[in-house]
């Protein structure tokens, strides 16, 4: 991981860190709390519950499982960028298509970065490619796109 000590950015004042958990996600937080201490850089945290809304009205209980765990994940995101001093907002979306939430958020906070992993939690020989998200994330996003990998 490149250490900056100086920001390597020169207009770099909004950070959204997409997160899922996963290790990929926590690999890129690195970076982006690494990115947002030399750049005096706020960071909008986020997280997405894929659920559509046949499933939300079958098994809401999963869908509120899956909520509280995301925002579980964001509390320990906020506590750890806190504890470093860094100005971190969390958010939580939930629907059908995470890219969609991580391009809508990225304009709606104004975002000139966003920081997430590969992909998420993937098993198998579905871990050797990029996520489908980070894709759709990378075409699509109104900014750059730091894709960090373990």
């Amino acid at each position: 991981m490149v250490k900056y000590n100086v920001c390597p950015i020169t207009t770099l004042k909004t950070l959204l860190f997409a997160t899922d958990g996963s290790e990929y996600s926590m690999a890129a937080m690195s970076q982006a709390f690494n990115l947002a201490s030399a750049c005096s850089t706020k960071i909008y945290a986020l997280s997405v519950v894929e659920a559509n809304p046949e499933y939300a009205s079958l098994a809401p209980q999963l869908v509120e499982k899956a909520s509280a765990r995301a925002r579980e994940i964001l509390e320990g995101v906020k506590a750890a960028a806190t504890k470093k001093g860094l100005n971190c907002e969390t958010v939580v979306h939930t629907g059908e298509d995470p890219a969609q939430f991580v391009i809508e958020e990225a304009t709606k906070v104004g975002a000139d970065m966003i920081v997430m992993g590969k992909h998420g939690v993937k098993k198998g020989l579905k871990k050797f490619f990029m996520g489908s998200v980070t894709a759709k994330v990378i075409n699509e996003a109104p900014c750059s796109v730091l894709v960090v990998k373990t």
